[in-house]
């Protein structure tokens, strides 16, 4: 007798998601996780000083309450104690001139405040609402469908039925567009390109690739239609209900658990092996929540194919991230705009080429000059976060070299090219120089500066290797149909009843878990068998 249904290697959200969908469908499952917290890139703790509660990695859920888990099992989570936070100012970019620009919560508040930058920019806007949401079930169903499997197959004929050819071709043309050309193409103003070109960094894209057209209007509906909402308490309240809800249907969620090996027999997975040689036996499926390089090059290194094991090991990782948390003693004072002091997230960057520079001078080993500073403000909807009358910013980076050739300012020394705590602390003297000329109270104020350099993620957490928050390059070749890598596309493996899950595979990066819903969902699809026998009865 195996010993669980299903063991899960790794705890963030796409393992927690697919643990808990199955566990409620009465499956035995065990989740295994190396490190000693679950959640993997959902972490909150005191990082600064007590009192302050800092989401150390990931920190805004849109994606989630968005998504097909939260409609799953959103209510179950609210029952365990869950409880979202959101706001009327999610996003705003602040150019080095001080001009502000702001993305709202409503098609009207938006296209007054694209107008006030250029006349016409409101009536834009709203042509792209008009275009996007009729087909707004196949742009999210890319994104929310495993596209190499009779389900991807059924949403293109639904499209080819709906578009028709040209127009299937044009729509597919449009989602292989770049930011730039979609932007410049639909708006006049540069506020309104510095406002929502920022994004596709969160995407794992540069606003010159292939898709980041596609996706600058996809996250910008979304944030409109969704806000940015955040869990009451900090996002491992996710978590814990999330664990809970696993652990009510008889689930297992284990820490300090280090797989090394995944079980197989006669070309079927049967279980895993940890460090310390103890095995756990599933009878049902495997499911590794790990990235390519760990799936072929630990988990599978004596059992993959020769060529897809190094076509896995090949894998590439894109562009490097650090974190900045600041504890302060009052909140933030902003110059300029009174909004900003209300806002979620706001961008500081010089606009689309500012974007532009950064990403090529990351891409080619140089710190950049003047990167795209995303400043989180938690406190703006969840006060709880800190002590009465204080200040807590979140602070990301995502254009930066895991190998430093060099700065493209010429003002840090790199040596080795390694990220030594010496340079990590001086270029984030640069970023809070940046941040400072905005908020002027923020030095005044600073009570705690903690930084996190991509050596330091990649150390926190296995599956951030070279410090990448997306856990690999989302260029064409390794994205969509495409992902994790052309020769292995999808979610299972050429081992039997063992799948990938996770930010590596498709639909990528963020905290909808769809990888894992996806993946729960094919596993709880009646057999064909059942499905036989259901139609013989009827």
């Amino acid at each position: 007798m195996a010993d669980h249904d299903a063991v899960l290697v790794g705890s963030g959200i796409n393992s927690l998601a697919c643990a808990a969908l199955l566990a409620r469908a009465g499956w035995d499952v065990c989740m295994l996780e190396r490190s000693g917290h679950l959640g993997g890139a959902i972490q909150t703790a005191e990082l600064t000083e007590p009192g302050f509660l800092h989401d150390v990695f990931s920190a805004w859920h849109p994606l989630w309450l968005g998504g097909a888990a939260h409609a799953e099992l959103g209510e179950e989570l609210a029952a365990r104690g869950l409880e979202y936070l959101n706001t009327d100012y999610p996003t705003a970019t602040l150019s080095p001139d001080g001009e502000a620009a702001f993305l709202l919560r409503s098609a009207d508040a938006n296209a007054e405040e694209l107008d006030r930058h250029a006349a016409g920019d409101g009536a834009a806007w709203r042509r792209v609402l008009g275009d996007f949401f009729p087909n707004a079930d196949l742009a999210f169903g890319v994104l929310g469908t495993e596209l190499w499997s009779r389900d991807g197959f059924a949403l293109g004929v639904k499209a080819y039925r709906r578009l028709g050819r040209r127009g299937l071709a044009e729509f597919t043309g449009n989602v292989l567009a770049s930011s730039r050309d979609w932007l410049t193409g639909t708006f006049a103003s540069e506020p309104a390109h510095g406002l929502l070109v920022p994004w596709v960094l969160h995407t794992g894209l540069g606003p010159d690739a292939a898709l980041s057209g596609f996706m600058t209007q996809v996250i910008a509906v979304a944030i409109q239609e969704g806000g940015m909402p955040i869990p009451r308490g900090g996002g491992a309240r996710l978590v814990d209900a999330l664990v809970q809800l696993i652990r009510d249907h008889g689930g297992v969620c284990k820490t300090g658990r280090d797989v090394e090996r995944v079980l197989v027999r006669e070309g079927e997975a049967v279980g895993v092996r940890l460090a310390g040689g103890e095995t756990v036996t599933a009878s049902k499926a495997v499911i590794a929540n790990v990235t390519p390089t760990q799936l072929y090059g630990r988990l599978l290194e004596e059992e993959a194919p020769p060529a897809l094991g190094e076509r896995g090991r090949r894998f590439r990782y894109g562009r490097s991230d650090m974190q900045i948390h600041f504890a302060l003693s009052e909140p933030p004072r902003w110059e300029g705009d009174d909004r900003l002091a209300s806002t979620a997230i706001v961008h500081l960057t010089s606009g689309l080429d500012g974007v532009s520079r950064a990403v090529n001078e990351a891409d080619r080993g140089l710190l950049p000059v003047e990167a795209t500073v995303v400043v989180g403000q938690p406190l703006t909807m969840d006060p709880s976060r800190a002590p009465d009358g204080a200040g807590l910013l979140w602070i990301q980076l995502q254009e930066l070299p895991w190998h430093v050739k060099g700065d493209a300012a010429g003002e840090l020394e790199t040596r080795d090219g390694t990220w030594t705590e010496e340079l990590r602390e001086r270029y984030a003297d640069r970023i809070q120089a940046r941040i400072a000329a905005h908020v002027p109270n923020l030095e005044s104020a600073l009570l705690r500066r903690v930084v996190l350099s991509p050596a330091d993620l990649q150390a926190a957490n296995i599956n951030l290797q070279q410090g990448d928050p997306y856990s690999g390059s989302l260029a064409l070749d390794q994205n969509l149909l495409w992902r994790p890598f052309a020769a292995s596309p999808g979610h299972a493996t050429p081992v039997r009843r063992l799948w990938q899950i996770g930010a590596s595979t498709h639909p990528g990066p963020g905290l909808g878990a769809g990888s894992g819903t996806l993946v729960a969902k094919r596993l709880l699809e009646p057999s064909l068998l059942h499905r036989m026998k259901k139609r013989a009865r009827r």
